[in-house]
């Protein structure tokens, strides 16, 4: 049986140094790295070493009890975060690493709430129980106040306290333990299945650094978790990272059906590709095999197609991601390269990593990348001077903004040069905030055929839309195909693209549009003294926030605020609290932009002039061409209007 365990944590929690102990004590590894010794199993990346943290999530490989185990140490940094949120999709059961003294940090938070969101059973361990300031008992507090209040502390495995607190949750367990009944395989059965539901969450506590408490845990997490999954299915498997070895692609993925074998064939959307090479990897080690089974994680060789978050055997499914970038940073380069050549290896980056979005700007002849934050480029810069050989700078990041219209709207776009022919009618809708682009078909066949409208809906999501108040992307948007028209003879390929993306304009360039910006959910934890000035901070920031939560000693308040003001705000709120205060960050989806008119005048964007985007229709008379403007389209259209 395959089991796939993820270790998460905040950064400099001792997530590495644990899976380190654990690797060693399951005879994975011979010699126990450290983080500081620079010679971590799983940082095995140079850069890694050098930096001190975990910037890519890779896999450990070892055998425990008749289990084969693949352990996913994952980054810690936000910066990195979208990494740790791809292998959770891949995740059997998790373990989160707590500091006994630093207790619940930023980046726990956001690691719970995405397990949460996955459901995956999930166990912690409270490491640095050596360390001075170390207290248990508070961390548990913590825990129980701000994940779950259905933690429990394991101390001598299951023993009495367990049993009654597993009675307390379970009618028939109840029963047996008044009757002093209950044995310890009826006890460890529910807590088994109460993990899996995830209304159970074991904590255990030790010191991965001094090796106290490691090989007790995971022996615990053993026996509480259980997969299943078929080999007599046709397989099916999560696309869940990509690399690259001298240039020859690595798509690492988790299998939760059937059997991949060497020289098998995929096919992959209109392409069909072959497996030419299965590796098992521990660490920077591998090991080639001709055959996986249901609940391996591999990589192989033969693919060029999918893309992180593909369900190979099943093209309906794909993964989506919550973590997101927020910043945009232009890339400056005066080498030797040609601009369409360091594009290919920014793109070979963005496979590897698709928060990345890289974008060519037409207009100004440049290179731009969405980015986490600032450690991130820095990383990026190192990456290509050491792989690429490149040196590379980038620009100041700048806010990603994003737009999306007030009110509703019918979109007409024609495209009707000599010899093409294609007119699209789409209604566009206001969706709630968050929701994205979101389409709906209320076309008749005999109007389209079935192949033009799922052309329609193709280039609706092919790319991004320019907004018309700075050009950032278009978002929040419901749209619907209600009719259009063909040419038997003269539509031919791209014809939908064009006056689907017209339509789209010309409904926009009809209604109020509105900016947004993203915003930070945010927790604060300081001395109750320092009240006014968290309050005072928020509202110059443009933040919101709930009513201050009081205790003898400190104040927490919760809130929102947009990330332009508050990104840099943690250095100012450790200052003024002598570094006591706690600041907790986390990506809250876009909202109204709180400054909007300075920021239109400041990007001054011009809609007329963009040269990807037009809102006008073209139409065809006496064998020319001619354009007709967005306010005039919809009495120029061919079809009936709605």
């Amino acid at each position: 049986m395959y089991k796939t365990i993820g270790v998460l944590a905040h950064v400099d929690a001792g997530k590495t140094t644990f899976c380190e102990q654990l690797l060693y004590h399951t005879q994975a590894i011979k010699k126990r790295g450290r983080v500081d010794h620079q010679d971590a199993h799983l940082d095995n990346h140079a850069i890694e070493r050098a930096r001190g943290i975990t910037i890519f999530a890779e896999q450990g490989r070892f055998q425990f009890k008749g289990h084969t185990y693949n352990l996913i140490d994952t980054p810690g940094h936000v910066d990195f975060a979208p990494e740790m949120e791809r292998s959770i999709h891949v995740m059997d059961a998790a373990i989160i690493i707590v500091s006994a003294v630093d207790g619940i940090e930023g980046h726990t938070e956001t690691v719970w709430q995405l397990l949460e969101q996955h459901a995956v059973p999930t166990f912690i361990f409270i490491n640095k129980v050596d360390r001075e300031g170390a207290d248990v008992e508070k961390v548990m507090q913590s825990i129980h106040q701000e994940l779950s209040p259905d933690a429990i502390l394991f101390t001598e495995g299951i023993d009495s306290t367990v049993i009654e607190w597993l009675a307390e949750r379970d009618e028939a367990l109840m029963e047996l333990f008044f009757n002093d009944e209950l044995n310890d395989e009826q006890s460890l059965s529910v807590l088994r299945e109460l993990v899996q539901q995830r209304r159970a969450i074991v904590c255990m506590s030790g010191s991965a650094l001094k090796d106290e408490g490691i090989f007790e845990f995971f022996n615990v997490v053993d026996k509480l978790t259980t997969i299943h999954f078929d080999n007599n299915d046709t397989f099916e498997a999560t696309v869940f990272k990509i690399r690259h070895d001298q240039q020859q692609r690595l798509t690492f993925m988790k299998s939760t059906a059937g059997i991949l074998r060497v020289r098998d064939e995929l096919t992959i959307g209109d392409s069909t590709e072959k497996i030419t090479e299965i590796r098992l990897y521990n660490g920077s080690n591998y090991t080639s095999v001709q055959q996986v089974g249901a609940g391996d994680i591999f990589a192989v060789k033969g693919l060029s197609t999918p893309v992180i978050g593909d369900v190979l055997g099943n093209e309906h499914e794909k993964a989506a991601f919550d973590m997101v970038p927020t910043l945009q940073a232009k890339v400056n380069y005066d080498g030797p390269l040609h601009v369409k050549e360091l594009t290919r290896i920014f793109r070979e980056l963005e496979a590897e990593e698709p928060s990345l979005r890289v974008v060519w700007n037409e207009q100004f002849q440049e290179i731009l990348v969405h980015v986490m934050g600032v450690i991130q480029l820095e990383v990026l810069i190192e990456v290509l001077k050491e792989r690429f050989s490149i040196d590379v700078t980038f620009g100041k990041p700048q806010i990603l903004y994003k737009e999306t219209i007030k009110d509703s709207a019918i979109g007409y776009g024609h495209f009707e040069p000599l010899k093409h022919y294609a007119e699209v009618h789409i209604k566009l809708e206001p969706n709630p905030r968050g929701k994205g682009i979101t389409f709906s078909n209320a076309c008749h066949s005999d109007d389209l055929t079935v192949g033009h409208q799922r052309l329609i809906e193709q280039h609706l999501f092919e790319r991004d839309h320019h907004g018309l108040l700075t050009g950032f992307p278009i978002t929040d948007i419901h749209v619907t195909l209600l009719t259009g028209r063909a040419h038997n003879k003269h539509t031919a390929g791209g014809d939908f693209r064009e006056a689907t993306l017209r339509g789209l304009r010309q409904g926009v360039e009809q209604v109020d549009n509105i900016l947004l910006e993203p915003y930070y959910r945010f927790k604060m934890k300081a001395s109750n003294e320092h009240i006014g000035r968290m309050m005072s901070d928020i509202q110059q920031a443009s933040g919101t926030f709930d009513a201050p939560i009081l205790t003898e000693q400190s104040v927490t308040i919760y809130g929102r605020a947009p990330v332009a003001t508050f990104m840099d705000y943690s250095t100012q709120f450790a200052t003024f609290t002598n570094g006591k205060g706690a600041l907790t960050l986390q990506f809250d989806g876009y909202d109204v932009c709180h400054n909007a008119e300075g920021i239109i005048e400041q990007i001054a964007y011009n809609k007329d002039a963009d040269p990807t985007y037009t809102s006008s229709s073209i139409f065809c008379a006496k064998g020319k061409g001619y354009s007709v403007p967005w306010y005039e389209a919809k009495a120029a259209m061919h079809c009936d209007i709605e």
